[in-house]
């Protein structure tokens, strides 16, 4: 790499709502991520490194509150009732190596109220202690207790 080629990271997201007949009820469209300081420390450099703290996307949460600003290590207005997490169902690299894309399902019978969703991130764990690796805000979708939310989250690697 040259010296003045720059390594950039970048992610976009995106959620589906949808029914039990399998059509969408709403769909956030793909949206720009914001990856926060220790998600660069910890999940990048530190890996790079062969750190012992650093740490791997596993998990995806929701919320319905603002955009994480680069210094938070949470998710705001995450909720918290039923799973608060959920577990990454799969993650694929691009043929070119230069991609990885989570996916993941929250299921209606994870809640028992409605909520209107807002805001996304993803994490090392489900714990307390999870540090936030990045997320972001999209246009406010509603979630029934009739329906899923289906979770689409890539990070780019890319030279500019």
């Amino acid at each position: 790499m040259a010296q003045n080629e720059k390594l950039a990271v970048k992610g976009f997201f995106r959620l589906q709502v949808v029914n039990k007949d399998g059509s969408v009820d709403s769909d956030s469209g793909w949206h720009k991520n914001m990856i926060t300081n220790l998600g660069f420390q910890q999940y990048l450099a530190f890996a790079l490194a062969a750190n012992g703290g650093s740490k791997q996307v596993g998990f995806v949460s929701l919320g319905s509150g603002a955009a994480p600003a680069a210094a938070d290590t949470t998710l705001a207005s995450e909720i918290t009732t039923g799973t608060k997490r959920m577990s990454i169902t799969s993650a694929t690299t691009g043929t070119d190596s230069k991609h990885i894309r989570f996916y993941g399902t929250f299921g209606s019978a994870l809640i028992a109220q409605q909520y209107t969703l807002s805001n996304i991130g993803l994490f090392n764990a489900t714990t307390s202690n999870a540090t936030l690796f990045a997320g972001n805000t999209y246009t406010p979708q509603t979630w029934a207790t009739n329906q899923d939310v289906n979770v689409t989250y890539q990070i780019n690697f890319a030279t500019a």
